[in-house]
């Protein structure tokens, strides 16, 4: 005897697909922490990334975006494409991760850290902002030409000098509160702490209310414009004042 059903359109009105690094232990479950409900549905593949974090590693992982990209369901609707890496946007360049990702899954929006969290900042009208990262120099110069190639002013980069995905992953939240108000300017606008693999989304709403300024987090931002370009359009309370705002 064969059961009959009628198909729905499966799991998750709102789906994203996520491109974390091999390395990153953090972003898959912070955006899990971060959704709503199961009407978002966030669908993960990896992409090869060579430790130690310099410029030159992180531009390795270009070429394999598109294997990435082409494992999530291949034959499956998504809202929203995000590749989960800060210092390898600036490293690479948007166009390029764009391009890789499209080469494969045409049509649908491609989302970064650095570029959602620019466009978080520009929510917030700021003019100056100051950086806490988990880099090096040289990438943390990377980063800096980037946000102030297209956004606003850097007064200030504070870093915790690790080389090392797997170090980042095991700063305590609380080093990054402390590390966070050490590195707030008074000229500074709001703070902007960069990486995927750093646990920053734990404590935004703590950093928030210690500074009195907005603070936007790589995984916070990339949640937030990747959920909003989904569709989703609720407040999200809990992470910072940025997932109570719709996209500008």
């Amino acid at each position: 005897m064969k059961a009959q059903t009628t198909l729905d359109n499966g799991p998750g009105d709102h789906r994203i697909g996520l491109i974390a690094l091999a390395s990153d232990y953090v972003v898959e479950r912070d955006f899990m922490n971060m959704r709503p409900g199961d009407e978002v549905a966030v669908f993960v593949s990896r992409v090869l990334n060579v430790n130690p974090c310099t410029v030159e590693n992180l531009r390795t992982m270009g070429p394999r975006l598109a294997d990435a990209a082409s494992l999530i369901i291949p034959d499956g609707r998504l809202d929203a494409m995000v590749y989960c890496c800060t210092s390898g946007t600036a490293a690479m360049g948007y166009e390029t991760v764009a391009e890789n990702i499209r080469s494969v899954r045409p049509g649908i929006p491609v989302i970064t850290p650095i570029t959602a969290g620019l466009r978080a900042l520009r929510q917030f009208n700021v003019e100056k902002i100051a950086v806490l990262t988990p880099y090096t120099d040289d990438v943390n110069a990377s980063l800096v030409d980037y946000i102030q190639d297209h956004g606003p002013q850097v007064t200030a980069t504070t870093s915790f000098h690790f080389a090392n995905d797997n170090d980042m992953a095991r700063i305590p939240p609380e080093a990054i509160v402390s590390a966070a108000k050490e590195a707030d300017r008074d000229d500074a606008d709001a703070l902007f702490i960069s990486c995927t693999a750093i646990r920053a989304v734990d404590v935004i709403d703590e950093i928030e209310q210690v500074l009195g300024k907005p603070v936007v987090s790589a995984n916070q931002a990339l949640f937030w414009e990747a959920v909003r370009t989904a569709g989703y359009t609720a407040p999200i309370e809990g992470y910072g004042r940025l997932l109570t705002m719709d996209l500008l």
